[in-house]
């Protein structure tokens, strides 16, 4: 082991130089990567070795054994799941994050004080999604630890609202939630902080074909409440047809009545990045935590999202996460550090990849990302609205197209027909229940995917009905 050791940490250059021609290689054939693997391709369990094959044999054994099965969920025809890609820029900063290895916490002091890379970026984020310096932000590793850390701090106020420190006393009786069409990751998160994930109250959509809250039913509950603290999770755009809460009239309601106000807005918050859709967020500013997912619409690598909370609650966050057993952390709210603001101890630079990215290509960089995202997704919606095979369950309102078969009697066929369909290698999308019917949701988020992956995606899918 000693000598493996010795022998790669001489080599490092020559090991390095094999894995950017692999990983250029695998990036450039992207377009061409299947999207889906045949499981049968899943090797046999093999021992822990003894001793050891090094690292340049160990690149051979994987390369034999496990990149075969790895499917190209960073290409441009993968549509499923809301995954974005990783731009060039993203890739480097990555790369540059392992290699640099910070546990980053701190912003000045002796040691690592790297968390000013992550401050930095979150001003980057700010500034893109034009919301105002109030919000405190940091990195999680993605939409659920960002739901997780806000309705945390949203937790807390309400305890305090009622008198009691939840944080080191603990959470007993039942926490009013309200919400209408809530992410599975929101309610993921309730269960985990002992609120109950049976315990929201749900709200009436606005409309038999929405999503999005009722702003009626959702005042005539908060009255039923009388005057009792309570938390409103809304949607910055579902995920099934992306529908946006009416944050406008949120925010007249949150001027009359006690509540925590929370914004899961994990993709649709990039509407902000484009003139043409920044009024579907109109009003989110007011909102007491947002989160937003950066390997989604930014297009990092995955692990990656942010939470953003008001930072006049910067004492409700420290008293939720704050490392109370470690008295030479200091103050802190006077020395700053992460581990004092979010669930985890250890963390890596997960900044760096979006802070590379949002260097490299700007406010315009973006902004085209998400116009030809949306562009595409509503082509793609004219193709199904046109076609004789299927079918829209949902008005295209940005950039996920939600669909099934025509034929109400070929129900029973959505899944078979979908299973067929990323089978093919060719594009990936996932299954969904929406208004009554099994449906398929195709989500565009990639910078990487153009009208011609459309135009192969829409051929694939008839050659598939014509099987069918």
């Amino acid at each position: 082991m000693k000598e493996h050791l010795e022998n790669d940490s001489v080599g490092i250059s020559h090991l390095l130089d094999i894995i950017k021609k692999q990983g250029a290689e695998y990036l450039n054939s992207l377009a061409d990567r299947p999207t889906s693997i045949n499981n049968a391709l899943i090797p046999e369990a093999i021992d822990l070795p003894e001793h050891g094959y090094g690292t340049e044999e160990v690149i051979k054994i994987f390369n034999k054994r496990f990149e075969p099965i790895m499917v190209g969920s960073a290409g441009p025809r993968y549509l499923g799941f809301v995954t974005g890609g990783t731009t060039p820029a993203s890739v480097v900063g990555d790369w540059l994050t392992t290699i640099y290895d910070q546990n980053t916490q701190s912003t000045k002091g002796q040691g690592d004080i790297s968390a000013n890379v992550e401050l930095e970026t979150i001003k980057f984020i700010l500034e893109l999604l034009e919301l105002p310096n109030s919000f405190l932000g940091g990195f999680v590793s993605g939409a659920t630890m960002s739901n997780f850390t806000c309705l945390a701090v949203a937790r807390q106020w309400v305890g305090r609202e009622k008198g009691i420190d939840i944080a080191k006393e603990g959470a007993s009786g039942v926490m009013k939630v309200l919400t209408a069409t809530p992410h599975s990751s929101s309610i993921k998160a309730l269960s985990l902080l002992g609120m109950g994930s049976n315990n929201i109250i749900k709200i009436k959509t606005d409309g038999s074909d929405r999503e999005a809250i009722s702003i009626t039913d959702l005042e005539e509950h908060i009255i039923q409440l009388n005057n009792e603290p309570f938390i409103l999770i809304s949607s910055g755009g579902t995920v099934n047809t992306v529908d946006f809460d009416d944050f406008t009239e949120i925010k007249k309601l949150k001027d009359k009545y006690n509540f925590w106000w929370h914004i899961d807005a994990a993709f649709g918050g990039f509407a902000a990045c484009s003139e043409h859709y920044k009024h579907l967020v109109k009003g989110w500013e007011y909102a007491d935590s947002i989160t937003v997912d950066c390997h989604k619409w930014l297009n990092v690598p995955y692990e990656s999202a942010v939470f953003f909370v008001k930072e006049e609650y910067n004492i409700l966050q420290v008293e939720t996460f704050q490392n109370s057993n470690a008295p030479y952390l200091g103050d802190p709210l006077e020395n700053f550090g992460y581990l004092n603001f979010l669930p985890e101890n250890s963390r890596r630079l997960k900044a760096l990849p979006a802070w590379f990215s949002l260097m490299a290509y700007g406010k315009e960089g973006y902004k085209n990302i998400v116009e030809n995202n949306v562009s595409l997704a509503r082509n793609f919606g004219r193709l199904i609205e046109n076609s004789n095979d299927f079918k829209l369950l949902a008005p295209v309102r940005l950039n996920t197209v939600c669909f099934t078969l025509k034929d109400e009697g070929k129900q029973d066929e959505v899944i078979k027909f979908l299973e067929m369909l990323n089978d093919t290698g060719k594009v990936f999308m996932t299954p969904t229940f929406y208004s009554q019917h099994k449906g398929i949701r195709a989500a565009f988020v990639n910078w990487k995917t153009s009208e011609t992956d459309v135009q192969l995606i829409f051929e694939t899918m008839n050659n598939i009905m014509a099987q069918l």
